[in-house]
């Protein structure tokens, strides 16, 4: 009945609503999550080495290069509206 109570209070920091059903189910697979995450804590952790991803990371990223930009013109080609060389819009912050 415990693990019942953990799991409304729960829902109702997340601000969602349960059904009976639901919080049930939910019940049972927070007591599995609860239950594995004690196994983990009886692991020795010791001489393991901090890490931050469990795999090596690479910069997926292109290098840099410089190129021309797109022109102003033909960026404004499409535009529905526009003035000098920006795009035109509503105006959307009201005034107090």
């Amino acid at each position: 009945m415990k693990k019942n109570i953990d799991v409304d209070y729960i829902a109702n920091l997340a601000r969602i609503k349960l059904e009976k059903k639901e919080s049930s189910d939910f019940s049972s697979q927070l007591g599995d999550i609860i239950s594995f995450v004690e196994k983990l804590n009886k692991v020795d952790t010791k001489d393991t080495p901090p890490t931050t991803h469990p795999l090596p990371l690479m910069n997926v990223f292109r290098e840099d290069k410089v190129k021309e930009s797109l022109p102003a013109e033909k960026a404004l080609s499409n535009a529905p509206d526009k003035k000098y060389s920006f795009f035109k819009v509503p105006k959307v912050i009201e005034e107090a």
